[in-house]
C-alpha cells in the first residue's frame, strides 16, 4: 500500500474555526479558546492551528506571552485523536516556537501534566528541560452537564530557543 501525504498549513485560529474544533475537548475547553483568542487580538498571547487541506483545524496550540516574562508560554495544545503520533505535535510546536522567537523572546516554556507520560516523551525529544513542578486545576464539564474541579501535578519544563541562523546565498549559515 502506497504512503498518502497530507499537506498541513500552520495559521492563526480565528473564532470562526471554533465550532469544527469540538475534538479538542469539551464547551468549556471552547470557551477557554474563544477566551484565549480574545487575548490574542490583544497581543498578550497567539493561537495557532494546524489545518488540513479542508482548512480545518486537526491540531491546535496557544501561545501565553504573558504568564512568564522573557518566554513564551504554550499551552492548550491538542492534537486531533485520530491523528496523533504522526508529527502534528512537533510540527505545530515548531511553529509555536518561531513565533516566539519572532517576538524576540529566547524561551519556550511549557507544563505537562505527570499522568501524561507520552506529551512529556515529546517535549523531552524536542529539547524542553524539566525546571520544577507545580499544581494545576481547571473545570471540566460533565457528561450530566456539571461542571467538575480537576487538578493534577504538572513538571514545568522549558527549553532555550536559539536564534536561526542567516542562510547567505552560498548556503552556508552565517552567525
Amino acid at each position: 500500500m502506497a504512503d498518502i501525504v497530507v499537506p498541513l498549513t500552520i495559521r492563526d485560529l480565528t473564532h470562526a474555526d471554533l465550532p469544527s474544533c469540538a475534538w479538542s475537548g469539551s464547551a468549556a475547553q471552547l470557551v477557554s479558546v474563544a477566551t484565549a483568542l480574545d487575548r490574542a487580538e490583544r497581543g498578550e498571547a497567539e493561537y495557532l492551528c494546524a489545518c488540513a487541506p479542508s482548512g480545518l483545524p486537526v491540531a491546535l496550540c496557544g501561545i501565553d506571552y504573558a504568564r512568564n516574562p522573557g518566554a513564551g508560554t504554550l499551552w492548550q495544545l491538542h492534537v486531533h485523536a485520530a491523528l496523533q503520533s504522526l508529527g502534528i505535535g512537533t510540527l505545530i510546536i515548531g511553529a509555536a516556537e518561531q513565533r516566539i522567537r519572532a517576538r524576540g523572546l529566547d524561551r519556550a516554556e511549557l507544563a505537562v501534566a505527570d499522568s501524561n507520560p507520552r506529551a512529556r516523551a515529546l517535549y523531552e525529544r524536542l529539547g524542553y528541560v524539566e525546571y520544577g513542578t507545580e499544581p494545576q486545576g481547571w473545570d471540566e464539564q460533565a457528561a450530566d452537564g456539571r461542571f467538575v474541579r480537576c487538578e493534577t501535578l504538572c513538571s514545568l519544563m522549558r527549553k532555550e530557543l536559539h536564534p536561526v541562523q542567516p542562510i547567505a546565498a552560498d548556503g552556508a549559515a552565517h552567525g
